[in-house]
């Protein structure tokens, strides 16, 4: 069923925290709803969107690296692509900045 996607480790680990952050946000969720509140995003926002705004620059950062992954090799002359994990702590910090300031 699932033998359409490519399941390395930094794969499972992508969405396995997602699926933990969605869980943690209901039930947050539940125990204080949330409020309403403008920080540096154009709008003002809620932390489920936040949550998703920030979800959504993590993808674009995720697929950003793997498709420019090649040519970075390539322009700074590495022996091998640069590792998924450093565009995962890249978008870790900037989900957590979106959800603190955002």
């Amino acid at each position: 069923m699932l033998n359409w996607m490519v399941w390395t480790t930094p794969v499972a680990v992508f969405f396995a925290t997602v699926v933990v952050m969605l869980i943690a946000m209901t039930i947050w969720e539940t125990r204080t709803p949330t409020v309403t509140r403008k920080g540096f995003l154009p709008i003002a926002t809620t932390r489920g969107d936040r949550l998703f705004i920030g979800l959504m620059c993590a993808a674009w950062i995720n697929l950003a690296w793997v498709g420019l992954g090649e040519k970075v090799q390539t322009w700074l002359q590495l022996p091998e692509e640069p590792s998924i994990w450093i565009s995962a702590g890249v978008s870790a910090v900037v989900l957590l900045l979106i959800m603190r300031r955002g």
